[in-house]
C-alpha cells in the first residue's frame, strides 16, 4: 500500500510538470518583442529583438556597462551586452553577406555588442543564437567580430533597430537607444546570388518557361554574368525546346550579348532580324540604340522604316528628324521635325521637336 501511494504521488508530480511545460499562460512583457526585415537584392536580413525603454535611467556605463562584464549569473565569466532585453537578439541572413567588409556565412546568429566609453563599439555575431541574453556567452562561439564607430542621435526612448540606408547591393542597419546609435553596413553580392538562384531553379518548373530563360540571359548580360552561359540561355528560349519561340525580345537580347562579346557582324545581322519583327515602339528603341552606338546607317534605316510603316505618326518623324540632326544633315532634320509638328503630336513629342528645331535654326 505504501509503495502504491508513492507511485501515485510521483504520477501526480509528473502531471503537474507536464501541465507547466505545455500550458503556460501568456502575459504582456515588460520589453515588447519586435522583428524587422529588409531585402537586399533577393537576400533577406531579419532582426528579432526585445525593446526596453529608457524610463529616465542612465543607460551607457550603468544599465549597459562598458566593456565585458561578469553579470553574476549563467556560465559566462565575462559577457558583452545582449543588444536588447530578455532572450538573445537574433540576426538572420538568407545568403552570405559582408559586415563592415568582413565575410559572414548565411545563417542565424546571436547578436551582442561590447560598448566602449568613447564613440566605438565591437559587434559580435555568435553561432549560439538560442541562449538567454549573454549570460552563457562563449567567445569560442563567435562567428565574427567587427569594430564600428557609434553616432550621437536624438533621444530614442524605445530600443529600435532600423535600416537607415538601402542600396542595390547593401543596407545599413542601426541599433538606436537613448542618444547612441550603432550602425553597421551589410553588403550582398547580389549578381552572384541571383545567378546561382537562377541556375538552381532551372532544373524545376521555372525551366519550362521561355520568358524565364530570356530574363536570366538579360540579367547575366547586364550584371557581369558569364556571357557564354547567357548565350546558351537565350538560345534555349529561341529554339530547340517545346516552350521555345523566336521573338523580337529574345533576338534583341541575343544581339546585345553578341555585341558585348565583340561579335559585331553577328550582332548587326541579328539587329536587322529583330527590326523585321519589331512593332512601332520597339523599332524606335532599336533606332536609338544604333544612334547611341554611332551606327548611323542602321539607325537611319530603322527610323525610315518606322515612318514608312506609320506615315501619320508624329513620333516617328520626330525620331527620324533627331537622327538626321545627330548625323549633321540639317535640311532633312528640319523637314522631318516640321512634319512631326504638323501631325498634332502629344505634348512630349511636340516639346522635343520644338527644342530640336530651335537648336537647328540657331546653327
Amino acid at each position: 500500500m505504501k509503495t502504491n501511494n508513492i507511485s501515485k504521488l510521483i504520477l501526480g508530480l509528473l502531471c503537474v510538470l507536464s501541465i507547466n511545460s505545455f500550458a503556460q499562460l501568456n502575459f504582456p512583457r515588460g520589453s515588447q518583442q519586435a522583428k524587422i526585415s529588409q531585402r537586399v537584392g533577393i537576400t533577406d536580413v531579419t532582426i528579432m529583438y526585445s525593446r526596453p525603454s529608457v524610463k529616465g535611467r542612465e543607460i551607457y556605463g550603468k544599465l549597459v556597462p562598458y566593456g565585458m562584464n561578469n553579470l553574476g549569473f549563467g556560465t559566462a565569466e565575462l559577457s558583452p551586452w545582449r543588444a536588447g532585453a530578455d532572450e538573445n537578439t537574433i540576426i538572420k541572413f538568407s545568403d552570405d553577406v559582408k559586415i563592415e567588409g568582413q565575410p559572414l556565412q548565411a545563417g542565424k546568429y546571436g547578436f551582442h555588442i561590447i560598448v566602449n566609453p568613447d564613440d566605438t563599439a565591437t559587434l559580435i555575431f555568435s553561432n549560439n543564437h538560442s541562449s538567454w541574453g549573454s549570460y552563457f556567452y562563449k567567445p569560442e562561439e563567435d562567428a565574427l567580430r567587427v569594430d564600428i564607430k557609434t553616432k550621437t542621435i536624438p533621444h530614442t526612448e524605445l530600443l529600435t533597430f532600423a535600416f537607415d540606408e538601402v542600396e542595390a547591393n547593401a543596407a545599413t542597419a542601426s541599433l538606436k537607444w537613448e542618444r547612441k546609435a550603432f550602425p553597421f553596413k551589410i553588403e550582398v553580392d547580389v549578381p552572384t546570388i541571383v545567378l546561382n538562384d537562377i541556375r538552381s531553379k532551372f532544373s524545376g518548373q521555372a525551366g519550362f518557361q521561355r520568358q524565364n530563360w530570356e530574363r536570366a540571359a538579360n540579367y547575366a548580360l547586364n550584371n557581369g554574368g558569364d556571357l557564354e552561359e547567357a548565350l546558351v540561355w537565350i538560345d534555349n528560349a529561341i529554339s530547340g525546346q517545346f516552350y521555345s519561340q523566336k521573338t523580337f525580345n529574345n533576338i534583341a537580347i541575343k544581339a546585345q550579348i553578341l555585341n558585348k562579346m565583340g561579335k559585331a557582324e553577328a550582332y548587326a545581322q541579328l539587329m536587322d532580324e529583330a527590326a523585321g519583327m519589331a512593332n512601332k515602339g520597339q523599332l524606335n528603341t532599336l533606332g536609338y540604340q544604333m544612334l547611341a552606338a554611332k551606327d548611323y546607317e542602321r539607325a537611319l534605316k530603322y527610323f525610315k522604316l518606322n515612318v514608312a510603316n506609320h506615315p501619320t505618326d508624329a513620333n516617328a518623324y520626330d525620331s527620324l528628324g533627331e537622327c538626321y540632326k545627330t548625323m549633321g544633315d540639317k535640311k532633312n532634320a528640319i523637314k522631318n521635325l516640321k512634319k512631326s509638328l504638323s501631325l498634332n503630336p502629344p505634348a512630349n513629342v511636340k516639346a522635343n521637336s520644338e527644342k530640336l528645331l530651335a537648336e537647328l535654326e540657331a546653327i
